[in-house]
Formats: C-alpha cells, sequence, structure tokens
C-alpha cells in the first residue's frame, strides 16, 4: 500500500466529518505482555465509552477492535525500535485505532500464497477495517484503522 493511500473511505476526512467523543493514548514498550496490555487498554476504552457515553458497541467491534490492536502492536515491536505510541479514538459510530512506530518503511500486503506461514498482519486488518490509511511521518509512520461500532453501520 502506497504512503498516505487509501482502503475504503479515507480515515482523515471522516474524522474531520465526525466529532471525536473520547480518545485515549499510550506509549508502548517492547517488554513481556505488551500486546496483551495494548488488546486490554483497547478492551477497556471500548467499555468506558459504551458505558460512559452510550455508544453502541458490539461484541463485533469490541474483538475486530482487540485484533487489529493486535496485528498493529505486533508489527510494530517487530520491526521498529524504540517505543510505539497507540491512540484511540471513538466517534458516534466507529473506533479508530491509531499505531505509530519509528520504522520509515510502508508496509504492504503480500499477494496471496496459500504456502506462506505467517506475515498476514496487514492482510487481516484490510479484511476487517472499514478503511486504512498509512502516512509516513517526518520520523517513522502512523497506520490508523478504523472499525464500525455498530453490526451494520450507516454511511
Amino acid at each position: 500500500m502506497p504512503v498516505g493511500s487509501h482502503t475504503g473511505d479515507g480515515c482523515t476526512e471522516q474524522a474531520k466529518a465526525e466529532e471525536v467523543v473520547l480518545r485515549a493514548g499510550f506509549a508502548l514498550e517492547a517488554e513481556d505482555g505488551c500486546i496483551a496490555d495494548a488488546r486490554h487498554h483497547a478492551a477497556a476504552f471500548l467499555d468506558q465509552a459504551h458505558a460512559g457515553h452510550h455508544l453502541p458497541v458490539t461484541s463485533r467491534a469490541r474483538d475486530l477492535t482487540q485484533l487489529v490492536v493486535s496485528e498493529l502492536v505486533t508489527n510494530a515491536l517487530k520491526y521498529a525500535p524504540g517505543p510505539v505510541l497507540m491512540e484511540l479514538r471513538v466517534t458516534a459510530r466507529s473506533v479508530e485505532i491509531v499505531v505509530w512506530d519509528s520504522d520509515p518503511l510502508v508496509p504492504t500486503a503480500r499477494a496471496a500464497d496459500p504456502g506462506r506461514i505467517g506475515q498476514r498482519g496487514l492482510e487481516i486488518v484490510e479484511a476487517v477495517t472499514e478503511s486504512l490509511f498509512i502516512e509516513q511521518e517526518p520520523v517513522g509512520k502512523r497506520i490508523t484503522a478504523r472499525i464500525a461500532l455498530s453490526e451494520h453501520p450507516t454511511a
């Protein structure tokens, strides 16, 4: 996927059109339990959005958010030196997972290969999100993935 490319509708344009109801940021270090901690942060964040702001967070949205967090954070920790920053934002209809790392190399999904073992994280993320946006930063890159909160999102 080229720098600044979109899959689905653009994260940045839609986010500007929707008011962010709740956001949280986390600095993650490469240590035992870091990926599990990131998933737990995401689940607690969505629980807060549901309980505190009465947003319709389905179990599907919760599960997919944890999956995407796991894939993006795993890749960032595997390929980039230094800390990983994760931001979670929720609007009335979606959750955005933003992961920043220090590696400027933009990941690309690989061609389908049933014999390949592993290295399918970006393919999984593309398959389960409404949109995916990857931007190179002055240092590193930022990946933003959007997931609908409800089973049947409205446009």
